[in-house]
Order: C-alpha cells, then sequence, then structure tokens
C-alpha cells in the first residue's frame, strides 16, 4: 500500500468531518395530512458519531435520507459545514457524502475493486490514484487487497461485503457519511466486529457519521451521542449514551432504555481501556519441542497457538502436546471467538463466557494477535461500575430529599407569611 505522503497532494489527511445543521427539516407525502417528518432542528458537529434511534416508522431514515437528498424535503434548510445544500445539484452533493446500506448494496457485476472505485472513477480521479485507493481502502477496512480486488459480491461472506461497501461509501474521502441500518442483514458475532471496525475507523478517520438503528445497544456502543426520535422524528432526547442511560428524558426514552441500565453501561467501557495482558505464543511452524520448551518454561499450562498471518487459532496445553504424536492438526482448542480493543466490556464478557475458559484473545488489524483480555479483569471493571452506579443512586436520593425538606420550608415560610385571614 502507497504511504500516505506519497499520495497526491489533494488526496492526503483529508480526514475531518463536517459540521451538519439541520433546521425546521419537513417531509410531507401526497395524500397524507400529517408530515412524515415535522420540523426537525439539529446540529451535529465535525468528527462526530451520531445515532438516530426509535420505533419503526417514526422516520429516522427518511430524515437521514434527506441530508444527501435522496428523499427530497418539503421545506427546511441542510447545511453541511455552513453551505445551504438544499439549492445544488444533489448528484454532485451524494459525491459529497458517503452512503452504506444493510446488505451493503454492491453491484454484483462489478469486482470489488470496481465497486470501491466507482465515485473516484466519476469524479475524475486519475488511474494511479484510483489504484493507490483502492488498495488502501481495503486495507482500511482489514480486508488483504492482494486477496479480494479480483473478487466478486457472491465470492464474500456477508461481513466481508459490508466491509466492502463501507470502503466504496469513503473511497472518494467525503466528510460526511450516512449509514442506514448497515449491520442489521448479518449474525450477531460478524456484526459485533463491524460494529468494532467501525469504532476503530472512525478513530482513525474522524468523520461526520449519521447512523441509523433500531437498536439501543448497538447506539450506546457507536455512539458519541444519540438522537431518541419519537414518530415524525420528534426529538425525545439528544445526548451522550452514560447521560440518557442515567438521566432519560421522560418515560418513552425510558421504554427504548429498557432494564438493567447499570448493566447496558459495559457498551460505554471498551477492551483497550482495562488493561489487555501478553500470554504465551508459539506458531504453527514451530517445532513441537519448542512449543513444550515454551510451555514448561511459561507461568500458565496453556499457549496460544497463533496461524501464519499471527491470528488466534488454537488453545494449547501441555496434555495436548503429549497426545499430539508429532502433528498439531488434532491437538489444541480451537479459538471460538476473538475480540478487538475497540469491543465493550460487554462484548469481551460474553466471548469469555461463551468460550468458558475465563480468557479471549484481543485481536488487531486484519484479525492479528495483540494480546488477551481474562475474566478477573473484566469482573473487576463490572464491580466498578456498579459501585458508581450505587453511589450514583445515593447522591440521587440526597439530592432528592434536600429538594423535598427546601420544598417542605418553604411552604412553611409562606404559611407563616400568610395574612391572618388566610393563616
Amino acid at each position: 500500500m502507497a504511504e500516505s505522503a506519497q499520495r497526491p497532494p489533494e488526496d492526503r489527511a483529508r480526514t475531518s468531518g463536517a459540521t451538519i445543521h439541520l433546521e425546521n427539516l419537513t417531509k410531507r407525502y401526497p395524500g397524507n395530512p400529517a408530515p412524515a417528518v415535522d420540523c426537525v432542528t439539529m446540529d451535529i458537529k465535525a468528527g462526530e458519531l451520531v445515532v438516530f434511534v426509535g420505533p419503526s416508522g417514526c422516520g429516522k431514515t427518511t430524515t437521514m435520507k434527506m441530508i444527501n437528498r435522496l428523499i427530497e424535503p418539503t421545506s427546511g434548510r441542510i447545511r453541511i459545514d455552513g453551505e445551504d445544500v438544499t439549492g445544488i445539484d444533489p448528484v454532485r452533493l451524494r459525491r459529497k457524502i458517503g452512503y452504506a446500506i444493510q446488505a451493503s448494496g454492491l453491484f454484483p457485476h462489478m469486482t470489488v475493486a470496481q465497486n470501491i472505485s466507482l465515485v473516484p472513477r466519476m469524479t475524475g480521479w486519475s488511474k494511479r490514484r484510483i489504484a493507490e485507493r483502492v488498495e488502501e481502502m481495503l486495507d482500511l477496512v482489514g480486508l488483504d487487497p492482494g486477496e479480494f480486488h479480483g473478487r466478486y459480491p457472491r465470492q464474500l461472506s456477508g461481513g466481508q461485503q459490508q466491509r466492502v461497501g463501507v470502503a466504496r461509501a469513503l473511497a472518494a474521502d467525503p466528510p460526511v457519511l450516512l449509514m442506514d441500518e448497515p449491520f442489521g442483514a448479518v449474525d450477531p458475532i460478524t456484526r459485533d466486529h463491524l460494529q468494532d471496525e467501525l469504532i476503530r475507523l472512525q478513530h482513525e478517520l474522524h468523520k461526520t457519521i449519521v447512523f441509523v438503528t433500531h437498536d439501543f445497544d448497538e447506539a450506546i456502543k457507536l455512539g458519541d451521542r444519540i438522537a431518541v426520535l419519537r414518530e415524525r422524528s420528534h426529538i425525545a432526547q439528544f445526548d451522550t449514551p452514560e447521560a440518557i442511560l442515567t438521566n432519560p428524558a421522560d418515560d418513552f426514552v425510558s421504554g427504548f432504555v429498557g432494564a438493567g441500565a447499570a448493566l447496558k453501561r459495559l457498551n460505554l467501557t471498551r477492551v483497550r481501556d482495562v488493561g489487555v495482558v501478553d500470554f504465551p505464543t508459539a506458531t504453527i511452524d514451530d517445532p513441537l519441542q519448542t512449543i513444550f520448551d515454551r510451555l514448561r518454561a511459561g507461568t500458565t499450562n496453556e499457549v496460544l497457538l497463533l496461524d501464519r498471518h499471527h491470528r488466534p487459532y488454537k488453545w494449547l496445553r501441555r496434555g495436548d502436546l503429549m497426545r499430539a504424536k508429532g502433528s498439531l492438526v488434532r491437538a489444541g482448542t480451537l479459538v471460538h471467538d476473538t475480540v478487538t480493543r475497540d469491543a465493550t466490556l460487554r462484548d469481551a464478557l460474553e466471548a469469555v463466557l461463551i468460550d468458558n475458559a475465563g480468557r479471549v484473545p484481543v485481536t488487531g488489524r486484519r484479525g492479528r494477535y495483540e494480546g488477551v483480555v481474562d475474566m478477573e479483569t473484566l469482573m473487576n471493571s463490572v464491580h466498578e461500575l456498579l459501585e458508581e452506579d450505587r453511589l450514583d443512586a445515593v447522591e440521587h436520593q440526597h439530592l432528592l430529599e434536600e429538594q423535598r425538606a427546601q420544598q417542605v420550608l418553604e411552604e412553611q415560610e409562606g404559611t407563616t407569611d400568610a395574612p391572618e385571614e388566610l393563616a
């Protein structure tokens, strides 16, 4: 992959987002007396990931699609970095805004490289610049350019298709990315990993992302801020995930938070925040004696076997090696799950419990091994969160008691000061 310093000057470091301002944004459809979206006003900061969440039919997707004018607003204004985009050519606007949807939306007759290069080709990039960008985008979303460049969408898994969809949306380096339930059609494990990849990408690129989902847990995990929308996209609460979990605005928002708000806070803490430890490793190319010596010299009774791409492959115990008889093919236990540093504590805890081994490997770009997080570390973090919640509840109760006492005092003073005929 070409280094950033070797890219054309106009393609370097344009990785910051743009502000988005929605002003009285409204959409009415003929024949419907009530608007589908009614006077939405919202400010989204540059580089912020904002999640729209709400019940089906509330208008969240319609609101998002009006930002790039896939749906034309009936009235109101959309400003991106201060420019009113409601009056400019919609095709030119959409080339400046990345768009990723559920089931990827890739063109089946185009290769992965052709799909990713679509918008750069439309905007007149040179062949060399496009080739470098395709390679860079595949690497960015964790796919080997040499392996995936010439494949067709039908030759990809659902998760791989979604990664290519995100790469295509980012290919022309737009400041704004719109994502309409992009991970809704994949299995839960793949979905968790795609969410982690998006978090990692956002740490690197700082785009302004508007993300639509019906899954409140996904909103908590991904969003810098969450807009909880009622019918017609009326904003019930627009705040940080932590503020919504700890102080929902009303019963409608509380219904989205649901039971177990304290445990939902596990989605606010990342694996990178709790400490990843090293673990004895070996590779499948190491001689059995070398692995056995490493086990004997280590403080644990097992090693993590890595494949030729340095990805977690198997857990090996001493007894496994004794039964290996010169081959690792049937020895050990396959690694069933991994997490990234951007995974939440909830993801890591689920992986540890499912694996039933008290630890889970942590991986980086392209699934390469980076360390291990264990049950003890996770449970200590859970206890800290629960203790914080307990202290917050005590403080909140004290505040309520002080307010009640003040109210009673004010009522008593009001009675004392009343005229005699009213006393």
